[in-house]
């Protein structure tokens, strides 16, 4: 039957929008991800015994629950004690939680890679905590996990693939609409792959860039 390039061309609108959707999901589920992520290394490295464990709670129940299972309870059991969202507001918030388990690990043992000498001279200079967070520890660590941070960000846009189970109208649920009106499977999964492939490599040749600058 041949590669059908009309048939991309009548459903690239439906194609880009899910592509756009997925973008935006990402973006907001990362940045809540690491946000979240960075209080939760914090958390972990506290001299408070009970913020510690909680913190580890959290990283080792995201860590050990599938992101399927966290969205379907949170979309699905939501209801249920009041609590109900959008499938969108859903993937953002519950892939964003997700991720933050990991970048809080990742932030954690970029944090731990500096030598401690280097707080205690500073707080010999009369520099507060958040100063010392904000000034010294974390344009440090950066540098440290750029690449770690960059990989958990390809993962994250990869794991947002499961978000059209929920019916969110993302790039992998779009392709599977024009899959089922069309009857077609080559044309529809290779276009979706290669957008995802042209995001994961615009995120990769971004943290290559910044791995470059804080480098200099």
């Amino acid at each position: 039957m041949g590669f059908d390039i009309d048939l991309l061309v009548r459903y690239a609108p439906i194609l880009l929008s899910g592509f756009g959707i997925t973008l935006l999901i990402c973006l907001l589920a990362g940045a809540l991800a690491v946000v979240v992520g960075l209080f939760v290394a914090l958390g972990l490295m506290s001299a408070s015994k009970p913020v510690r464990m909680l913190c580890r709670v959290y990283v080792e129940v995201m860590r050990g629950t599938p992101i399927l299972i966290l969205l379907f309870l949170m979309y699905y059991g939501g209801p249920s004690i009041g609590l109900t969202f959008s499938a969108e507001t859903v993937g953002v918030i519950g892939m964003g939680l997700y991720g933050a388990a990991y970048f809080g690990e990742i932030f954690r043992s970029g944090f731990q890679s500096i030598p401690k000498g280097q707080s205690e001279a500073a707080q010999m200079l009369g520099m507060s905590q958040l100063q010392i967070i904000w000034r010294i520890r974390i344009p440090q660590m950066m540098r440290l996990i750029l690449p770690a941070l960059t990989n958990q960000f390809v993962i994250l846009v990869k794991e947002s693939a499961v978000l059209s189970i929920i019916t969110v109208s993302e790039l992998t649920k779009n392709t599977t609409q024009m899959v089922n009106e069309t009857f077609a499977t080559l044309e529809p999964y290779l276009a979706a792959a290669l957008l995802y492939w042209i995001l994961i490599e615009a995120i990769a040749y971004v943290g290559a860039k910044l791995e470059q600058k804080v480098r200099h």
